[in-house]
């Protein structure tokens, strides 16, 4: 079986930015030690290829994870 490298983009990184637009999240069935968070898409797509692992787009919802103070999570 295949690993799996579970990826998703940052917020605060916009397009032509020239700074790396991804997070590493984790790493599943793959022995491989990362000493970066943030990578470029081809970096992550080299080290899938050369390991045989599949990259997976994590989603975000629209609102990410925070709330505001008064917000309800329903809005």
């Amino acid at each position: 079986m295949a690993g799996k490298i579970f990826y998703r983009e940052r917020h605060e990184v916009g397009e032509g930015d020239r700074i790396p637009r991804f997070n590493l999240v984790a790493v599943a069935d793959v022995d491989l030690k990362i000493h970066v968070t943030h990578m470029r898409k081809a970096e992550m797509e080299q080290i899938a290829q050369a390991l045989g692992a599949e990259l997976i787009a994590l989603t975000v919802p629209e609102r990410g994870h925070k709330v505001q103070v008064g917000d309800s999570p329903e809005a």
